[in-house]
């Protein structure tokens, strides 16, 4: 007979007043946003009545999580790097100099003189003055090649060491570079999320798109031009010894020199050694801050490692200048005055305190690994958004109009349970979004329509199944039964293949298309819900009650 026992009734009025409650801030977004904001700046900055105002708007007790908007629906900036990863080749050459010339100098009696040699950025060359013991100095190197600890990598180590007249040449391997670049993206997009997650954004997408290019959409962001400032800065710094001090832009250095221009002083360069003291990397730590004249600075704090070089340099070298150089421009260059234990100082220059700020945000992200640059860049403003969002809701809403007469008018008594199951359906989509923190865009928006004309078609089919079985059944309450067992089978069929077709378009997908398949998703599963056990316990709740001989479906 037509029955549903008790605990599942219980179980399901439960999982229906749960998606509602968890819905339920959505329609009151302005207060609850209000609220979170209040509470996250009391939490890290202490409570002021402005706040206290703002996080009384909505019950502390009350779920507050919401369906962020994304960038079409919200505005903000949209930008499209490309990674230059070729960048990294030189810096590792650089790095492993010391360690090719430490080895050949063990190697001297028989290799003589080594010199490094100017070379193309992904390789470096150093010639000895004993070509006859090529042989001996190429051995020696390879002594440095580290294997490679991959599946493609197997046997495989990080260079190759050649040889060409009295030159040793050494390179990446093929392999070294694959997973270079591919360590290369993956840290700018480490980078780029924390330095974006600094300034309490919300909601951003920062993705992988191709071998090189990084995908950045910022929704509430004031526009691309902020966000290029913010991240597109390498924020590379380094503390390097100062050889000499000039005017002129065209003055010669040494090999193992640089010439750079003073960020403070307008016409002064200032040549110093390529090879640095201490790096940005060494940070654990950057505030803003003043100095002693009350001007805005930044200071910062060195990991142990750096803390100890940085340390031993001051003692040796007092009253001698160093630069602080950041992104190739010096932007600071004091004299040593006396040893500074401790790891610890502060950047001073011509800042104003946003600058000292967003340099202090840069510093504790990391310096970028490789440039970037900047193939396509879009500001899309909050109005253009929120003609998005009021498109998106009209069509919605005249969707659902349609679906809800469409249904009334064609199955009476049970099209109108239908109705209240499709409303409890895009309740609980919206419960879900909220749950797991996922952002609605208008791709998204399209997946919700969809849904609602797929919850609809479950209960077609289960009601054109129950018409039938009245003309054969015994009685209304086996024809409803026997509606649901047959329908069972096409409406699992139907949804399990749309389920894994939104699958793959979330795995192979991106950006609008993957919010496409979270809604449409998440929406098979709520329609299934509610018309396999929603609209059925709503028939039964009233065949029970009513008790009716014969039914019109």
């Amino acid at each position: 007979m037509l029955q549903i026992d008790a605990w599942k009734r219980v179980l399901i009025f439960l999982v229906v007043i749960a998606g509602l409650v968890l819905a339920l801030p959505n329609l009151f977004y302005g207060r609850v946003e209000s609220h979170n904001d209040a509470a996250a700046l009391i939490e890290a900055q202490g409570a002021t009545p402005e706040r206290e105002a703002d996080l009384a708007l909505w019950p502390s007790w009350m779920p507050s999580s919401l369906v962020n908007l994304g960038l079409d629906l919200r505005g903000g900036a949209h930008l499209l790097a490309e990674v230059q990863v070729a960048d990294v080749y030189a810096d590792r050459m650089d790095g492993l100099w010391p360690a090719v010339r430490d080895r050949l100098r063990d190697e001297r009696d028989t290799v003589g003189t080594i010199r490094r040699q100017p070379s193309a950025d992904d390789e470096l060359r150093v010639r000895i003055s004993q070509p006859e013991a090529m042989d001996a100095a190429l051995a020696a190197v390879r002594e440095l090649a580290q294997p490679i600890v991959t599946f493609s990598g197997v046997g495989q180590t990080d260079i190759v060491v050649s040889g060409d007249g009295d030159e040793i040449i050494v390179r990446l391997s093929e392999e070294e570079q694959r997973l270079t670049d591919d360590r290369t993206i993956q840290q700018s997009l480490e980078i780029i999320r924390r330095r974006v997650d600094e300034v309490g954004t919300r909601e951003p997408t920062i993705q992988r798109q191709g071998e090189d290019r990084i995908l950045i959409q910022v929704p509430g962001i004031g526009s691309a031009s902020e966000l290029k400032a913010l991240i597109g800065t390498t924020a590379k710094l380094t503390f390097n010894p100062v050889v000499g001090r000039s005017s002129d832009p065209d003055a010669q250095v040494g090999g193992r020199e640089q010439l750079l221009p003073s960020l403070d002083e307008e016409g002064v360069f200032y040549i110093v050694e390529q090879t640095p003291v201490v790096t940005g990397e060494e940070l654990t730590d950057a505030q803003p801050s003043f100095d002693q004249n009350g001007r805005p600075a930044v200071s910062f704090r060195f990991n142990p490692s750096g803390g100890r070089k940085f340390g031993d340099y001051t003692a040796e070298n007092i009253g001698s200048p160093f630069a602080i150089i950041l992104d190739e421009e010096v932007i600071s260059a004091p004299v040593i005055q006396d040893h500074i234990p401790g790891g610890s100082g502060i950047i001073t220059g011509r800042f104003s305190v946003e600058e000292s700020t967003n340099l202090a945000v840069l510093l504790r992200a990391g310096a970028l690994p490789a440039e970037m640059i900047f193939l396509e860049e879009r500001t899309i403003g909050p109005e253009l958004g929120q003609d998005s969002i009021d498109a998106g809701s009209t069509a919605t809403l005249v969707a659902f109009a349609g679906v809800l007469v469409f249904m009334a008018l064609s199955y009476g008594l049970f099209g109108l349970f239908a109705n209240v199951a499709l409303i409890i359906n895009v309740a609980l989509i919206f419960g879900l979004l909220s749950l797991i923190g996922a952002t609605l865009t208008l791709p998204g928006i399209a997946g919700i329509v969809l849904t609602i004309g797929m919850a609809v078609d479950a209960n077609v089919l289960v009601f054109e199944r129950i018409r039938e079985e009245l003309k054969t059944a015994k009685g209304p309450a086996r024809a409803i039964e026997l509606g649901y067992e047959k329908a069972l089978s096409a409406i699992l069929d139907a949804n399990v293949t749309t389920f894994i077709t939104a699958a793959i378009l979330f795995a192979m997908g991106s950006g609008p298309v993957r919010g496409f398949a979270i809604t449409l998703g998440l929406g098979i599963i709520t329609s299934v819900f509610t018309a396999i056990f929603v609209t059925r316990l709503l028939i039964v709740l009233w065949f029970e009650r009513r008790r009716p001989r014969t039914i019109e479906v």
